[in-house]
């Protein structure tokens, strides 16, 4: 690399919305907590200046939780102090994160805030140059507390307490919560212990007294840990666990992995769930034919490789993983993948589809003998194999008759299956649902008359063209007015109106009694009796929920308005009316 211009590029990106400032924020504090090399001084202000911009659209919360994450290592003095100068939270995660030497750390702590100061000492790997200077500077009590120290501390504990000091104890780093739980037991301990104690019992004579006294009050807290008076809120760390909701899914997250392919890091509240889950055993490929464990091998990125995670609910699933390896700066030596965890689908979709191909692979097993009983009893009426009886004839058409109602009900349920789910698209073409509709509807109303029924229709004279293939428009129609002349009683009126509202064309239909007394139309059981026009083996609710998919893949929508069903599908633009240059003889070849 014959020069550096990361720093540049980070920078000349503006980050829109909330997770492009916490992207380029961690861009920032990586590249600026690298050891301090010749560069732009400008460009090194402008980075502070961008980072003290981007403060103020991330919370301090998720900020400390950013500087707080394991994989930082910061080596920059100048940026160590800059963080022990923001919030005591981000300043108490940054001090802990920072691996300086101890002539930068000499020169470093005296410049310091006081408050800083006091985070350091609970730090157990500072160099001893660090350590002289804390002392140095009346830093003290960076471990527990000595004998005669706890029994000045038991005799003055009629004192009000203090506020605690903040323990440095990052979620994911089991060394430092390992170091800094003998400190975090006593002061909780304090907390918990009855205070209406005689002072004579608290007090400790002799130095084996004050210790047997303190293991005995830290034995005490661990049987008492997490345990609450009746109608008291708990107090205690661990109190309360048991009110905490569960956790949802997850629907995408960060990693990183160690050079054997298992992941180390992962961001937030995802890292005790994944961590040592090792990825690149996995055997799962890709859209390219390419898995995660032979990208690995290779040391290539990866992109959409498919991985079925087991384990918490909120992780457990199928995923895409895109990474890319990671090479240190001056040997080129790999040393693990970093990238990104996606959901392959929602649980949600995952969900329905899995209902959808349930209900899919049902039909199949149905479809099989009611197709045998519809070709045993066809060949029974046609006297295949010889004459038949005229009775056994009538028998096997009704047989064959039913038989073609019941195929007809499993070609909508699996039509109703694949639509709601995006599995079918209507086919596309130019249809006039005007002159379709008025075609329709001239033919119910002979359907209509016997039963002095009728549609009242104003339509008018004009074209209603639609994005939509004529047998599609036709089937659609066909569906919503033949399931409302089914439910028509005798001597209604069904009044019908089509309208263009904008770029969409819109029929209403009046409802006829029997739907409209019905509280959820596309839920009704309704049936048309008698009548020679059939809603469905499902009822008119189902033929009008079918409707209702078919409008919405079409783009449109079947919603009830009060007293009114109205069907709204949107209109052919001149331009999408335009032939296509292709299609122009005289102007293909130019």
């Amino acid at each position: 690399m014959h020069f550096d211009d990361r720093l540049a590029t980070v920078l000349r990106l503006r980050a829109q919305g909330e997770r492009a400032a916490k992207t380029q924020f961690r861009q920032l504090i990586d590249l600026l907590g690298e050891r301090p090399q010749a560069g732009d001084p400008a460009l090194k202000a402008a980075a502070y200046l961008r980072l003290i911009a981007l403060a103020e659209a991330i919370p301090v919360k998720e900020r400390a939780a950013i500087v707080g994450e394991n994989g930082w290592r910061f080596r920059n003095p100048e940026l160590v102090r800059w963080f022990g100068e923001a919030h005591p939270t981000i300043a108490a995660a940054a001090l802990y994160r920072a691996h300086l030497t101890g002539a930068e750390w000499e020169e470093l702590i005296p410049r310091l805030p006081i408050r800083a100061r006091g985070f350091l000492r609970h730090r157990r790997d500072l160099p001893p140059e660090a350590v002289s200077v804390l002392d140095r500077l009346g830093v003290q009590d960076r471990a527990l507390p000595l004998p005669d120290m706890v029994e000045m501390l038991v005799e003055e504990s009629a004192i009000p307490d203090a506020p605690e000091p903040l323990i440095l104890t990052p979620a994911n780093d089991i060394e430092g919560h390992a170091a800094m739980t003998d400190e975090a037991v006593p002061a909780a301990e304090e907390h918990a212990k009855p205070t209406e104690e005689p002072p004579s019992r608290r007090r400790a004579t002799t130095d084996g007294e004050g210790i047997r006294a303190l293991v005995e009050r830290i034995e005490a807290f661990k049987r008492n840990r997490g345990t609450t008076l009746p109608g008291e809120a708990p107090s205690l760390p661990m109190a309360g666990l048991e009110a905490v909701a569960p956790r949802k899914p997850v629907d995408a997250f960060i990693f990183s992995t160690d050079s054997e392919g298992r992941i180390d890091w992962a961001e937030g509240e995802i890292a005790p769930m994944v961590v040592g889950i090792e990825l690149a055993v996995r055997a799962e490929r890709n859209e390219n034919g390419d898995g995660f464990a032979a990208a690995f091998i290779n040391r290539r990125p990866v992109r959409g490789a498919h991985l079925a995670l087991h384990g918490a609910e909120a992780i457990a699933g199928d995923w895409i993983v895109d990474a890319a390896p990671r090479f240190t700066r001056n040997e080129g030596r790999f040393f693990g993948f970093v990238g990104r965890f996606r959901r392959a689908v929602t649980p949600a979709e995952d969900q329905r589809h899995a209902g959808a191909d349930r209900l899919r692979q049902l039909l199949h097993e149905l479809r099989t003998p009611v197709n045998a009983m519809q070709g045993y009893a066809e060949v029974i009426q046609q006297q295949v194999f010889g004459p038949t009886p005229h009775e056994y004839r009538a028998l096997a058409a009704s047989i064959a008759g039913d038989s073609a109602r019941i195929l007809a009900g499993f070609d909508e349920l699996d039509r109703l299956a694949k639509l709601e789910t995006g599995a079918l698209e209507l086919e596309q073409g130019t249809s006039d649902f005007a002159a379709i509709a008025r075609e329709q509807i001239k033919q119910l109303q002979s359907v209509l008359s016997p039963r002095v029924a009728r549609f009242e229709a104003d339509l008018g004279d004009w074209d209603a063209l639609l994005p939509l293939a004529k047998n599609e428009a036709e089937m659609l129609a066909w569906r919503v007015l033949a399931t409302l002349a089914g439910a028509t009683g005798a001597g209604e009126t069904i009044e019908l109106d089509l309208r263009s509202e904008g770029n969409q064309v819109a029929l209403r239909a009046q409802l006829p009694a029997m739907l409209a007394s019905a509280e959820d139309v596309f839920s009704s059981e309704a049936r048309s009796g008698g009548s020679t026009v059939s809603s469905g083996i499902f009822g008119a609710g189902f033929s009008l929920r079918l409707a209702r998919a078919e409008a919405r893949a079409a783009g449109g929508e079947l919603r009830r308005d009060s007293g009114w069903l109205v069907l709204s599908l949107p209109l052919l633009t001149p331009v999408d009316a335009l032939p296509s240059p292709v299609d122009e003889p005289g102007r293909a070849a130019g």
